[in-house]
């Protein structure tokens, strides 16, 4: 994919004062800018992955407040829904417990022609169920042998899988969870676990160098994101998948629409008969 020229990019923190703020922080103009350019080689890269019937995964894992669910909607903003999801897990059933560990999550793979995209994913298992005392430690380190082999599986059949891990410092993390505190809008956001990971930092700091130990394997190694300043965590994000997924702009020609036709002659219902959503704005 192009890169943005020199006047657009600037050369580090500050180098250009058109793109950065004082604190180092992207302008949110050129953010804006940036990410429109970006999110339309996204709409580019779904025409070439139906085209070419690819299958495509993209995990994004991260502490609770790191920027995973705004980066995957800005991703996911522009493209057809048809040939991308998300899948988000809930706790598992009773049912899904006596199953194979990675057998809830095969089933949302994807098809030809699709990407889907895992908001947590069976790394559940070395984060949060190991830290929280949710797994045994035999489950745990049966994970830790098994997924590599299992993540092996997938590429080797074909699937393209990308793991992106963002990191968040202590102090970024404690302003992104007072501010859920604090805004109704955002509370459902504050989850128990966010509430238990907030007091166990080194803990989750060492499940998550250990899993990096064991899975950080050469066909599917991890992304890390730094993602202290979201709007730089978004475009760094995106425009790394672009680069590692290569494809050419197949995307359909502008179309010309002819003039609208004449239909035959009808009487439409009086308007009062309709319940009308008030205008107030």
């Amino acid at each position: 994919m192009s890169k943005p020229n020199k006047q657009d990019e600037g050369h580090g923190h500050g180098a250009d004062g058109d793109i950065y703020r004082k604190d180092g922080r992207l302008k949110g103009g050129f953010y804006e800018r940036e990410l429109q350019r970006l999110q339309n080689e996204l709409v580019n890269l779904q025409y070439w992955i139906k085209d070419r019937d690819l299958r495509v995964v993209l995990v994004f894992e991260g502490r609770g407040g790191a920027g995973k669910g705004g980066a995957i909607q800005r991703i996911t903003e522009p493209l057809n829904p048809r040939g991308c999801r998300v899948v988000a897990l809930a706790k598992p059933s009773d049912r899904e417990r006596s199953q194979w560990y990675f057998q809830r999550y095969i089933s949302h793979l994807p098809s030809a022609g699709e990407m889907v995209i895992f908001d947590r994913s069976w790394y559940n298992r070395s984060g949060v169920e190991k830290v929280m005392g949710f797994c045994t430690d035999r489950q745990y380190r049966e994970f830790l042998r098994s997924c590599p082999e299992f993540e092996r599986m997938l590429v080797r059949d074909g699937i393209i899988l990308l793991k992106y891990w963002f990191s968040v410092s202590a102090e970024e993390q404690e302003k992104r969870f007072q501010a859920r505190a604090e805004q109704a809008r955002k509370r459902w956001k504050l989850s128990a676990i966010d509430l238990a990971e907030r007091d166990r930092w080194v803990d989750f700091s060492r499940a998550k160098d250990e899993t990096f130990f064991y899975t950080d394997i050469e066909e599917a190694p991890w992304r890390v994101v730094l993602s202290d300043d979201k709007k730089k965590a978004r475009l760094n994000c995106i425009r790394d998948i672009l680069e590692a997924i290569p494809h050419e702009d197949i995307t359909p020609p502008e179309v010309a629409l002819p003039p609208r036709t004449e239909g035959e002659p009808y009487q439409r219902p009086p308007r009062e008969e309709q319940h009308f959503v008030s205008e107030v704005y």
